[in-house]
């Protein structure tokens, strides 16, 4: 579905610096991809997060999980510069970028895949796509991104002339992504991309997200399932009512049943 060309070179380069440094333990470690320090959004007067800290390391899947409305999905709002935090740090690839403007942000090589979607209906899947390269002068260029994205999912090809309205709910989803990769992000944020899917296209789209990831794009990814979260990340952090209440590697939280319990119903 993937083709090694169709991943950004700064992408390719990341993974394969993450392999070097792996292979010997005497060199030290990089800084996060992302850091996210100790920052408070407020929508209005109501703080909606209270001192969120995590980090991502390039070319990992990091999820984020918890109950509706614990602040996950504005987490990622203030990463893309969709919200201002009212204090904290975001650092990309070593600069700041809390508060800054959302398009310098896609440029900076980040992609915000947001929740339910939000394709436009009434264009078709290739307008659609092209609306992800809209800081992309070379017309060229955007045509090499939309044969990418046609390569990695030929549904969407199969597709090209029709109205995204018209498309069901599991290839809308895979439009919305084909969109954010048509920026050549090096972070992929994925906001609950299972959101109304049937479990077999959910588990289409997941493998989607690993071979996004096995060629070098790392992932922040929101999913209320936590078992389709954990089975595709790494690491995660637990939220809950605006905090993180716990982060650990998958495989420990699954076998933690009282903390499940305790922060997301099971």
């Amino acid at each position: 579905m993937l083709i090694e060309d169709s991943v950004p070179s700064a992408a390719r380069e990341a993974k394969a610096a993450g392999a070097a440094a792996g292979a010997s333990a005497t060199v030290a470690a990089a800084p996060p991809l992302l850091s996210v320090q100790d920052i408070h959004v407020c929508y209005g007067k109501a703080e909606a997060l209270h001192g969120i800290s995590l980090h991502v390391n390039a070319g990992e899947v990091v999820a984020l999980i918890g109950a509706n409305g614990a602040g996950k999905s504005t987490t990622l709002r203030a990463i893309s510069g969709l919200l201002k935090p009212a204090s904290g740090q975001i650092v990309w690839d070593g600069k700041p970028i809390a508060g800054m403007a959302a398009e310098r942000v896609v440029a900076a090589g980040i992609a915000h895949c947001p929740e339910e979607r939000h394709v436009w209906p009434e264009m078709t899947v290739r307008e659609n796509l092209m609306l992800g390269a809209y800081l992309v002068k070379s017309k060229s260029e955007v045509e090499r991104r939309l044969a990418i994205a046609f390569h990695r999912f030929s549904r969407l090809k199969e597709r090209e002339r029709q109205l995204a309205g018209t498309l069901s709910g599991g290839e809308q989803q895979m439009l919305a992504i084909g969109r954010a990769l048509m920026s050549e992000p090096r972070l992929l944020m994925l906001d609950e991309p299972s959101l109304g899917l049937s479990p077999k296209m959910a588990d289409e789209v997941f493998e989607v997200v690993r071979e996004i990831n096995r060629h070098g794009v790392t992932v922040l990814l929101v999913e209320q399932n936590i078992h389709n979260a954990l089975a595709v990340a790494s690491r995660a952090y637990v939220f809950e009512t605006g905090a993180i209440k716990a982060s650990d590697r998958s495989e420990n939280l699954l076998n933690n049943p009282d903390l499940l319990n305790a922060y997301l119903g099971g």
